[in-house]
């Protein structure tokens, strides 16, 4: 558990990660010139887009030449549907001739999970059972960025059918970690966060049912951010649990998730689990005064047991964080127990498939065998458990009467290495023992880059509120952002290439 004060190994360590940033920056700054588009942020690109300096189609080439050069060595596209793109930034860049702009990703490549239903293209979940699966129709959440003027690059590889915390399960190979191309991005989403770390995308869509799109994100030193359960519609997505899924963007800068989650949110009466709320302010809490803001340290169980160098990042962080905000105290937030929940909704969805024969030998065994675990709940273990879940999400805003947020490092431990990932699967348990909680709880949470090891993979932050939150959440993530330089880092993985 952290103490209450540095020792040597920590400073150390703190230093050393330090230095890793300042080195990886500098060298990537020789291959990363002002020309390059795919490092502008979405703001940014976006601006230029309307000032008519830049245009939908050459940013679109930009990031095609890129994941045509690196996707080879990294693995993050499962599709792309390089025609289509370009036909979309085409369209848009006459619409902006025109004069009319679609909103505030008008213009911007954007690449999807493969879990996300896509008109026309096909969505595998990265599962050979889905290998020529084409829906008829897109997703809320894909409509909504089609209706906001996003360019849709293609679809993302993930742990086969999101149920695994390495992408290295998954029918189209192994994703790889832009920072060392030998070690796992994190999962499910580790195609989207991969994709976004190495820029062949500026943002990417990600489901998070027990951490998926933190747990990537922390893994590739990017940021991902899940909002309040049901705020955007998880319909028209490979679905494990209702209760627990969540979708949300990954993106290299707190604004510009900030501006992604804001267009995907929104009621959806057909999808059972969507709330209806107001996320008007959602993009305004970037910038907003963080000062009167206490912070709650979940000692138990987020802080036990970590490895050393995310202990020492964590603790190093909150220094930073004490420094912005007006307060910081240790808490306790109990425990909810929602793995029933998880595991029988995830069989549910799956038994008619696992029915049949032929399609039940295309699964992976090991994602058969956890699917296959839910068929072992009784119908009332799962009532039990997901009445206690709802409970439990009635009761959390309680725990935030003494303070506004919580912080965690968002990982135990470093990114796993693919053979090693592939010789022994992982304990899944330790990969999402401190992000799960926040799915069972249904309530917003950021991940942010906040060190390297020793080794130079990156180690991630957690930031929680309450229900509905986000805006508090999203101003204290990017008041750190501005007082760090852990998101200006560049992948050392990818050197050379």
């Amino acid at each position: 558990m952290i103490g209450d004060s540095l020792n040597r190994r920590q400073v150390v360590a703190g230093a050393l990660a330090t230095a890793a940033l300042a080195r990886t920056t500098a060298q990537a700054a020789a291959t990363v010139s002002s020309a390059d588009l795919t490092a502008l942020t979405i703001t940014e690109a976006r601006r230029r887009i309307t000032a008519r300096e830049l245009t939908s189609v050459d940013l679109t080439r930009a990031y095609l030449a890129r994941i045509e050069r690196l996707n080879p060595r990294i693995n993050a596209y499962i599709t792309v549907v390089a025609e289509q793109a370009l036909a979309q930034a085409r369209a848009l860049d006459a619409e902006t001739a025109a004069g009319h702009s679609r909103g505030a990703l008008h213009g911007i490549p954007i690449a999807l999970k493969d879990n996300i239903d896509t008109a026309g293209v096909r969505t595998t979940a990265a599962s050979a059972v889905y290998a020529d699966r084409v829906p008829n129709a897109d997703a809320p959440v894909v409509q909504k960025l089609r209706d906001a003027g996003a360019v849709f690059l293609g679809k993302l590889n993930m742990h086969e059918f999101a149920y695994g915390g390495t992408s290295v399960i998954t029918h189209y190979g192994p994703v790889h970690n832009p920072w060392n191309l030998d070690y796992s991005p994190g999962g499910s989403s580790g195609g989207s966060a991969a994709a976004v770390a190495a820029r062949l995308c500026a943002a990417a869509l990600g489901t998070d049912t027990a951490g998926s799109i933190r747990i990537p994100s922390a893994c590739c030193g990017v940021v991902g951010f899940k909002a309040t359960h049901g705020l955007a519609s998880i319909r028209g997505i490979v679905p494990m649990s209702e209760m627990h899924d969540h979708v949300g963007p990954i993106a290299r800068t707190v604004a510009d998730a900030a501006l992604v989650m804001s267009v995907i949110s929104g009621y959806d009466p057909l999808d059972p689990v969507s709330i209806r709320a107001n996320t008007a302010a959602m993009k305004q809490g970037i910038g907003t005064d963080v000062k009167s803001l206490r912070i709650g340290i979940p000692r138990a169980p987020f802080y036990e047991s970590l490895d050393p160098e995310i202990e020492a990042a964590t603790r190093t962080a909150l220094e930073v964080l004490k420094g912005l905000t007006r307060s910081t105290a240790d808490v306790s937030l109990p425990g909810v127990d929602s793995l029933a929940v998880l595991v029988a909704e995830t069989y549910q969805y799956h038994a008619a498939l696992v029915a049949d024969p032929a399609k039940r030998a295309l699964y992976h065994p090991e994602t058969l065998e956890r699917i296959m675990a839910g068929a072992k709940v009784p119908l009332t273990a799962y009532i039990e458990s997901r009445r206690n879940m709802i409970l439990a999400r009635n009761s959390v805003g309680s725990f935030f009467q003494q303070v506004e947020v919580l912080v965690t490092p968002t990982l135990m431990a470093p990114p796993v290495a693919i053979a090693a990932a592939q010789a022994t699967v992982p304990d899944e348990f330790r990969i999402i023992r401190n992000t799960l909680p926040f799915d069972a709880y249904g309530i917003p949470v950021i991940s942010v880059p906040c060190g390297l090891t020793r080794a130079g993979l990156p180690i991630g932050l957690q930031i929680i509120g309450p229900p509905l939150s986000e805006s508090r959440v999203l101003a204290l993530a990017h008041a750190y952002e501005r007082a760090t330089r852990w998101h200006e880092g560049i992948p050392a993985g990818l050197a050379g290439l």
